[in-house]
């Protein structure tokens, strides 16, 4: 048995079909996250990942097929009880509240997940506890210089930081990334692909992704979607040389996908 075989399954999407209309945009797709997972989710442009995500999170009902987390089927689950269960995503486009600093966004969303809901107004500097958290969090995503700033005139690598501390600060147990990288200047990318990697080895991640620098240096595990399909899954080594996914990536190969960073 492999290491990836004895690990707990997390997350396991089991037969996943969405149909809009005569469009199939999902076809039967099957995909399982390990506990601990660096999981990639990669594909041409329509292949089907963000419609995927979506019925992920809810935000989309399946046409056909069940979501599994953590022993528990969630496919009828609205959004906001998939997050309190444990799940929780970023998006391509930013969604922050642009008259908020960084520092005043974490405490809303530490003070929520604490359970003090809509009293964090109050309680922003007079409860340590919220107060420890977000500095923590504003730490660890390279935010404290900026962290009184209102978050409009952050860089734009600095907004996509704050994106995913606002989803660690809600505890998750499987955390979807779509694009983390996406419109980032090259001068900001660095510091964004290490903190990445830098992402609590117990929270399981599912990347979906074009840039292939960040795929292959982050992800153990890819599944390759095509056509609303899964075409192909393993390890990065077996996905770069599978002569399938180089022929759907334009005809150029894994190795000119990660230069031009389509996918």
């Amino acid at each position: 048995m492999s290491e990836r075989e004895a690990q707990t399954t997390v997350l396991h999407a089991q037969q996943l079909v969405k149909r809009f209309g005569g469009i199939t945009a999902t076809d039967h797709v099957t995909l399982e996250l390990k506990k601990g997972a660096r999981h990639a989710l990669i594909g041409p442009n329509g292949a089907g990942k963000t419609t995927l995500i979506n019925l992920l999170t809810g935000v989309l009902p399946p046409t056909e097929g069940r979501i599994v987390l953590d022993g528990q089927d969630i496919t009828d689950l609205p959004p906001h009880l998939r997050v309190q269960r444990g799940m929780v995503r970023t998006f391509q486009i930013n969604q922050l509240f642009d008259s908020l600093s960084p520092l005043q966004t974490l405490a809303l969303t530490v003070s929520r997940q604490q359970g003090l809901g809509a009293r964090w107004w109050q309680k922003l500097g007079r409860s340590a506890q919220v107060m420890a958290r977000c500095e923590q969090l504003l730490e660890r995503f390279h935010l404290s210089e900026v962290m009184n700033q209102p978050t409009r005139v952050l860089p734009y690598g600095k907004r996509r930081l704050l994106e995913i501390a606002i989803a660690l600060s809600c505890e998750p147990r499987v955390l979807l990334l779509d694009e983390p990288v996406a419109g980032v200047a090259a001068g900001e990318r660095e510091e964004l692909l290490q903190t990445v990697a830098a992402l609590p080895a117990d929270v399981s991640v599912l990347l979906i992704e074009h840039d292939m620098d960040l795929v292959f240096s982050f992800a153990k595990y890819m599944t390759v979607l095509v056509n609303g399909a899964v075409l192909t899954e393993g390890e990065p080594e077996a996905i770069a040389n599978d002569e399938r996914v180089k022929a759907v990536y334009l005809g150029h190969g894994t190795d000119a996908a990660r230069e031009d960073g389509h996918g």
